[in-house]
Parts: structure tokens; sequence; C-alpha cells
């Protein structure tokens, strides 16, 4: 598994993550007799749960007050994913770095860490999540 994918699963995972995604159930409506009485499946009458974003800058709060803080992990790659108890050794920054197509300077330096940051936030807000403007700066 990608390491960007231990992110998403660890952030859209998490169990606010999961409450906020839960579907509310419709309002009972009335059924007409002879309607009632028609064969239908399921499948057809019951509307499709779409997919619903998850609030990443509440996610990561979250999990920060359980940790002491979290660290910086609103500007720091190193300290988000030690906050999210992934691997944040150079090689795995540098196979982030990879997945994600950042090389804005020499692995591990400040200027590359900063970017793979924004990155990750960035491809979070693409695959469904509502990343605040102080986690993409």
């Amino acid at each position: 598994m990608s390491i960007f994918r231990n992110i998403m699963g660890k952030i859209f995972g998490h169990k606010q993550a999961k409450s906020a995604v839960q579907p509310t159930p419709a309002a009972p409506t009335q059924v007409a007799p002879q309607a009632a009485r028609q064969a239908v499946p399921a499948s057809a009458s019951a509307p499709q749960a779409q997919p619903q974003s998850v609030d990443v800058g509440a996610v990561l709060a979250e999990m920060a007050s359980m940790q002491d803080g979290g660290g910086n992990y609103q500007t720091s790659i190193v300290d988000l994913l030690k906050l999210l108890d992934l691997d944040s050794s150079l090689s795995a920054r540098k196979e982030l770095a990879s997945e994600l197509n950042v090389h804005a300077a020499a692995d591990g330096s400040a200027e590359q860490n900063i970017a793979l940051h924004k990155a990750v936030m960035a491809k979070l807000a693409e695959n469904g999540g509502v990343v605040p403007d102080s986690l993409r700066n």
C-alpha cells in the first residue's frame, strides 16, 4: 500500500470521519395502498449512498488532542506522519514525494518537506477531504 493511501486510511477511517459519513435515514413517507402492493425491489427504491466529505482539519485536531497536541502537524510533514502513527523517516518521505511527484528541493530539506505537506493536503482535498486553508498554506 502506498504511503499516501496509508495517510488517507488513517484520516478517512478515523472514528470522527466515520461518524460524519453515516447516511441519515429518510423520513417515512405515506405510500398509497396500491403502490404498497406492487413488488418493487429494495435496491431499486433505495437511494445510493453518496460519498461525503471528511473534515480533515477536525479529524487531525481530534487526533492531536489525544496525543499532547500533535506537534506542528499543520505545517510539518514529519509531525503529520508522526500524528498519524506512520513512518516519518527520510526514506518514507522520499517515497511519498515520489508518489505525489514533489521535487521542490533536496530530499529532506525544509523546502521539500513544506512542499510535500502542501501536496498531501491538496491530494486529500482531491479525494474528498475538506482541508481548511490553515492546513494548505
